[in-house]
């Protein structure tokens, strides 16, 4: 199968009432190469001038934290990376015979290392909604995440939210509208409610028949870790299964720790930055 390549240019900016000191900038923009996604070109740009200094996080991402040694009034943080993704649309995930059918138990050094990943929150009311989905004793695995991936927009309504964080999963299913990162945050709740591992995966998304949904902004969904298959995709917001279209940036077990961009500055309450974020991903050839 011939590689899908994109070329995508990610702009932050932010603009201070002010010159300001600027604290250092944790950045997650530059993909970790997989077996279905490969980097071919990447550019990362400040303006102001900054200091990079590269690492990566206890996920494995590859994390800049920018260092800025002079005041500002308006920041600029750009991206240019150009990738060729193998992920089919239709993908076969070979999931162990043992886990085909729920319940199964992970082995004990996957469910080790799973850790906190597999760790519900403390929400009956998550619990008993994530539990519906179970058709009986026996469920085929992959038709119950299927099932669960579905019921997403059943529950809660994807609305754009301009507002900071990530609503917890029960606030989602009571206000019953969401994010894209709300919506993933409520699949890996109740993924984890049922015993799953889960984490949560932030990057882009490429689909032109979702344009209303992709245009100037970066994208959330989740992957539940199965034995045999290891991680598969899942993407409530559009009710998808596996990574066509979709361009991770960094992983994590929840979306507040892979923002593809986090910083603060020294400054009164007055000096606050308006923010532009502006995302063009452009397919090649």
């Amino acid at each position: 199968m011939a590689p899908s390549t994109f070329e995508i240019v990610h702009q932050t900016t932010y603009r201070f009432a002010r010159p300001v000191t600027l604290h250092p900038h944790r950045l997650m923009l530059r993909p970790r190469d997989s077996h279905d996604l490969r980097v071919l070109d990447f550019q990362l740009t400040c303006a102001p001038a900054a200091d990079l200094v590269w690492s990566q996080d206890v996920s494995g991402n590859l994390c800049a934290v920018a260092s800025f040694p002079e005041a500002a009034q308006t920041l600029v943080i750009e991206s240019r990376l150009t990738v060729a993704s193998q992920a089919r649309a239709w993908p076969v995930f070979p999931i162990s015979p043992a886990a085909q059918t729920y319940p199964f138990a992970y082995g004990e050094d996957e469910a080790t290392d799973l850790g906190a990943l597999r760790w519900p929150a403390p929400d009956p009311e998550v619990a008993r909604w994530a539990h519906g989905f179970v058709a009986g004793p026996q469920t085929d695995t992959l038709s119950l995440l299927k099932d669960l991936n579905a019921g997403i927009l059943g529950a809660a309504a994807y609305r754009v939210r301009d507002e900071e964080g990530v609503q917890s999963a029960g606030e989602t299913l009571r206000l019953a509208s969401g994010s894209c990162r709300d919506l993933a945050a409520l699949f890996i709740e109740a993924a984890r409610q049922l015993g799953f591992g889960a984490r949560a995966v932030s990057g882009y998304l490429f689909d032109p028949d979702q344009m209303d949904r992709q245009a100037d902004t970066t994208h959330a969904w989740a992957e539940v870790y199965l034995p045999g298959a290891g991680w598969i995709t899942f993407d409530p917001t559009h009710n998808r299964i596996g990574a066509a279209g979709l361009i991770p940036l960094a992983v994590g077990r929840a979306n507040g720790q892979i923002m593809p961009v986090v910083g603060s500055f020294a400054g009164s309450a007055h000096d606050a930055p308006a923010m532009e974020i502006s995302v063009r991903i452009t397919p090649v050839g």
